[in-house]
């Protein structure tokens, strides 16, 4: 057998790259063709190409007559297409041997010679997923067999309505589609067996059963898939990969939204002023119809409504709201009137969606039709009508109803013509909420919301598998209309569901048309349970945002359901009473009226009661108290290991400057880290390097001490925090080093926070002893705590 390294295209600039692949053979067959990390097999006039992306993650391409066609919007770019692309992955390619082989670290890819079926194992070599032995194997789609007993998650997820029982598993035939009314879907599903498959298709149609995955339907001629391996969340990471990943919201956008439909520049003024004046945080205020001159001719589908909103069009509105803090985002329709100046150019230049119709619009009372913003054209034209709303204060784009045409990528289309027109216009971050979803969609700065969803314990507990089925589809930004659109929650109702909705990763309330959603509504025991949870969400900020940040870096955000973290442990397989909010805090909201006592299933692991100290083995399900009288119990459980950056609340993003962020520690004998992070908040710099990003790791060591390390810092970013304040609970301690020096002990905390520069002190809070150490950003750091 001959040892042969591959040279990418003989091109000499490649050879580092191309020297990380490494060939067997004493001849390629002829069917076959190596070009770096491309393979590709020669089937009659047709082909099939292997390309390995990653260690984890391979693309197959089955090529009628060796014709490619073009990607659908599912896919992000043309990255993985040709053979240069990924040649840095270590890997050994076999050809001689049969079945010929692709090797990593982390999978094994096999191919059959005689039937160029391809299987999927892990790196120990357990299949996980092969293609199935028949001769349409790529009959408009893709067959495969993978072992009894996997479980799946992906593919759809509920519409505003529907029954929603079956949680999140999928079973059966599950079609692929955007749908409506809060819908997510894609062309997508993995299982916790360790594996995912993604195909490249405009809709179509999976069916599971015991041993077998089909894809039907496929709107491509050639059959173009992914398969990734690994834990759950490193297969939401390679299909971010291949689909997008998620820019940052602005941080206003990790606090409250309060939207309404039915208000005035008078009301809102007086409802933003109530939020300041009780001291209930909110960031963003919403607007729906009210703000636009709807049904008016000369675009008034994207002017401002000078009548309810007299102050809006001159900007002297939001210099107001900004006084406030308060920043102003407005609702989007993809239909205009047909009888105006915009509805005539739409008619002449082709701009109507072939799948819409002439209609009645409900609240103008007049003719409107729906545009297709699959044509750039219409994409430009339609952004560049609303950019003078933006300019005059509308800071956001809640799109709505672009789901009513049948079209898979009609929304996604919609919100890209909002996010490339903003990227285009200035370095001002987009936010959107959308109606529905289809994979992809998340890299135009796209959050969903779960429609025009009934008031009532029943719903509110219903949008838990509705969050968490778009989260398993690589939506990390979802909310609801907490509270619901239609009908109105009686106090109980209204406040668990601001407690829920403060544990998601868009907090927002909402109703129809006239009803009202602030908190001192609903009576003096409800506004105090929801001011508590809002105030706690503030409070989260430094920790949420940490996981925006992790949402671009790798597709995985906030929320994640337990079976991504703990895969192995059957319990939580369809478990949607609890997820975790971020990696290291547990929350089970209280979703029944009435409710005095709950019972939540831990997994495993040491779990720390957020409110009360009170310490839970994990395996097991325990019986928690709720108050039914003053609704204001969360429950919310800390990991031991548990690294927690939070801060003093404020009543909005960016009220004062935060100089200290507190940083909760709950060190465990396995060393555990967090990667704290920061950046101006607003902007697009993050993306040229101009972030803060610094990792904290801690371990019990046993004997009495935990060390704690601070890297240096990377990025140019230099934030306004200037100290780290470490909580480091379950230990009081006089002795503490930083480095080789010991620091200053300090008689209380409050002593130490008024010193200037560091130190540390001891003392107790709800969790027992506690030693408080007080270190400088930025500079790496090692501590002891004796």
């Amino acid at each position: 057998m001959v040892r042969q390294k591959v040279w990418v295209a003989g091109i000499a600039a490649a050879v580092a790259l191309a020297g990380a692949i490494t060939v067997y053979s004493t001849g390629i067959l002829s069917d076959t063709k190596v070009n770096g990390n491309l393979l590709t097999i020669s089937q009659g006039k047709d082909k099939i190409t292997v390309k390995l992306c990653k260690d984890d993650l391979v693309k197959v391409d089955f090529l009628p007559e060796g014709k490619a066609t073009a990607h659908t919007e599912v896919i992000a770019d043309n990255k993985w297409d040709g053979a240069n692309e990924g040649n840095n992955v270590k890997a050994q390619i076999d050809t001689k041997s049969n079945p010929m082989t692709i090797k990593t670290d982390k999978m094994i890819v096999k191919i059959d010679k005689k039937t160029k079926r391809i299987s999927i194992y892990d790196s120990k070599g357990n299949m996980l997923i092969k293609e199935q032995d028949v001769n349409d194997i790529y009959n408009k789609g893709v067959k495969f067999d993978h072992n009894s007993g996997d479980k799946f998650y992906g593919i759809s997820g509920y519409t505003n309505t529907e029954e929603s029982t079956a949680g999140m598993l999928k079973t059966g035939n599950v079609d692929v589609t955007a749908g409506a009314q809060g819908h997510p879907g894609g062309p997508f599903v993995w299982s916790t067996k360790g594996y995912g498959v993604l195909v490249d298709s405009n809709g179509g149609d999976f069916s599971i059963k015991d041993t077998s995955l089909t894809f039907d339907d496929c709107s491509k001629k050639d059959i173009e898939y992914y398969v990734a391996v690994g834990k759950p969340t490193d297969i939401i990471e390679a299909t971010a990969d291949v689909t997008g990943k998620s820019p940052m919201f602005p941080k206003w956008a990790t606090g409250f939204t309060n939207s309404e439909w039915g208000i005035d520049e008078k009301e809102l003024t007086n409802i933003v002023d109530t939020y300041r004046s009780k001291n209930i945080p909110i960031d963003n205020y919403t607007l729906d119809f009210d703000w636009k001159a709807w049904g008016q001719d000369n675009n008034g589908e994207f002017r401002w409504n000078d009548t309810k909103f007299p102050d809006g069009s001159s900007g002297k509105l939001k210099e107001i709201m900004d006084s406030k803090g308060i920043k102003l985002t407005g609702i989007m329709k993809p239909r205009i009137h047909v009888d105006t100046v915009e509805g005539k150019y739409a008619e002449q230049n082709k701009l109507w969606h072939p799948n819409s119709v002439v209609g009645t619009d409900y609240f103008s009372g007049k003719q409107v039709r729906d545009l297709n913003f699959a044509d750039s054209n219409l994409r430009k034209w339609f952004f560049n009508n609303a950019k003078g709303a933006m300019d005059t204060g509308i800071a956001g784009w809640w799109n709505d109803e672009a789901d009513e045409v049948n079209d898979n990528f009609q929304f996604m289309n919609m919100q890209k013509a909002m996010y490339e027109g903003q990227r285009a216009a200035n370095d001002t971050r987009v936010w959107s909420i959308n109606r529905d979803f289809y994979l992809g969609s998340q890299r135009y700065a796209y959050g969903m919301w779960s429609g025009d969803i009934p008031t009532g314990f029943y719903s509110m507990e219903a949008q838990r598998e509705r969050m968490l089925s778009a989260i398993n589809l690589a939506e990390p930004k979802w909310g609801m209309d907490t509270g619901g659109f239609n009908g109105n929650p009686n106090p109980e109702n209204y406040a668990r569901w601001i407690e829920f909705s403060a544990f998601t990763p868009i907090f927002r309330v909402h109703g129809n048309l006239d009803d009202q959603r602030q908190p001192w509504v609903f009576g003096d025991t409800a506004e105090a349970a929801a001011k508590k949870a809002i105030q706690l969400r503030y409070k989260l900020i430094p920790y949420i945002y940490a996981y925006d940040r992790k949402a671009y870096e790798t597709g995985v955000g906030l929320v994640k359901p337990l079976v991504f973290d703990y895969s192995e442990d059957k319990n939580v397989e369809n478990d949607v009473d609890a997820w975790m909010f971020g990696d290291y805090m547990l929350v089970s909201p209280v979703v029944q009226e009435g409710q005095t006592s709950k019972k939540i299933y831990l997994p495993k692991g040491t779990w720390i009661d957020y409110f009360t100290g009170k310490t839970y083995e994990g395996g097991s399900t325990i019986d928690y108290t709720v108050n039914a009288n003053t609704y204001d119990d969360i429950p919310l459980f800390v990991k031991k290991g548990a690294i927690i950056p939070n801060q003093d609340s404020q009543n909005y993003v960016g009220e004062k400057p935060v100089t200290n962020v507190y940083v909760d520690i709950f060190p465990d004998k396995e060393k555990t880290s967090f990667n704290y992070y920061d950046d101006d908040g607003k902007t697009y710099q993050y993306e040229k390097g101009v972030y803060f990003k610094q990792n904290i790791d801690a371990q019990d060591k046993g004997n009495g001490q935990v060390n704690i390390n601070l890297s240096a810092k990377t990025g140019s970013y230099t934030p306004e925090t200037k100290y780290f304040i470490l909580k480091v609970h379950g230990k009081a301690s006089d002795s503490v080093n930083l480095g080789s020096s010991s620091v200053k002990a300090y008689g209380s905390l409050d002593d130490l926070m008024n010193a200037e520069g560091e130190g540390t002190a001891k003392g107790q809070d709800v969790y027992g002893e506690v030693t408080y150490v007080k270190v400088k950003l930025g500079d790496s750091k090692s501590i002891n705590v004796k």
